[in-house]
């Protein structure tokens, strides 16, 4: 599967098969309410000062596969084994973030 970094998608592996992430704004605005985030920069000041917790990353995982298509259940990710480990699925929650907030050609 190819993704388009300057559409905001993102690729991970999930139980091995490969699925597109994207935070559009539904997934964003259901990232909001799952965070219980005042503000969705305060999540992305989070990721830039490293002071993310597991649970954001899930949290931002879950929001771009739902907005890449996926229709997993939360219970279905929690189990799932992500390719490369947690680093990996730190390094796609940042990079979406970074994708979604930044416009395209200013990267």
């Amino acid at each position: 599967m190819s993704v388009n970094p300057f559409a905001g998608e993102v690729a991970l592996q999930l139980d091995g098969q490969e699925h597109r992430c994207k935070l559009t704004l539904g997934a964003l605005a259901e990232l909001e309410t799952a965070l219980k985030a005042d503000t969705l920069i305060a999540l992305i000041s989070r990721f830039e000062s490293e002071a993310f917790s597991a649970a954001d990353i899930f949290q931002v995982i879950h929001a771009g596969l739902r907005g890449g298509g996926w229709r997993g259940r939360v219970e279905d990710l929690i189990t799932a084994d992500i390719g490369r480990g947690p680093v990996e699925a730190a390094r796609v929650a940042a990079q979406l973030l970074h994708l979604a907030f930044t416009p395209a050609g200013l990267d």
